[in-house]
């Protein structure tokens, strides 16, 4: 089987390596653009009246062959697919963002945690009625967060 994927645009952020970025986007309220590609315009038609987003990007520097992660603020070993790692075999990044500007085909964002130039696969609206779960948890997490 293969898949084709087509990137929609770029990202330009203030991190210019993987190391540079936060461990999460929310840590940080640094300012990213998600810059579309011109072919792709018409699809932000309506996009400014979504306060908050969901990026999705291709972490081109990530290792593919990884099946297992330690978290750091852990120290144990978990399946990556129980981990928010950017190492695993389909390296796709996932941000929630807050939309504050939309200049054309630039979206001006925070929470980005992306290095300056990575792809953007997909974009979409985020709807707390619809993607917020109450009392998700991820058991792992939960544990380390109570000692």
């Amino acid at each position: 089987m293969e898949l084709n994927l087509r990137p929609i645009g770029v990202i330009r952020s203030p991190y210019k390596t993987p190391s540079e970025c936060p461990r999460q986007g929310r840590l940080s309220d640094e300012v990213s653009v998600v810059e579309v590609f011109p072919e792709f315009e018409e699809g932000l038609k309506d996009i400014e009246t979504c306060t908050h987003l969901i990026i999705l990007y291709w972490l081109d520097r990530a290792r593919k062959n990884v099946l297992t992660a330690i978290p750091p603020h852990d120290g144990r070993e978990h399946g990556v697919f129980a981990t928010r790692s950017p190492h695993r075999p389909n390296p796709i990044g996932f941000a929630v963002v807050e939309l504050l500007e939309r200049r054309g085909r630039e979206l001006v964002v925070k929470w980005l945690d992306a290095v300056d130039g990575t792809l953007v696969l997909d974009i979409k609206p985020y709807s707390s009625a619809i993607d917020c779960v109450e009392n998700a948890k991820v058991g792992w997490f939960e544990e380390v967060n109570r000692k």
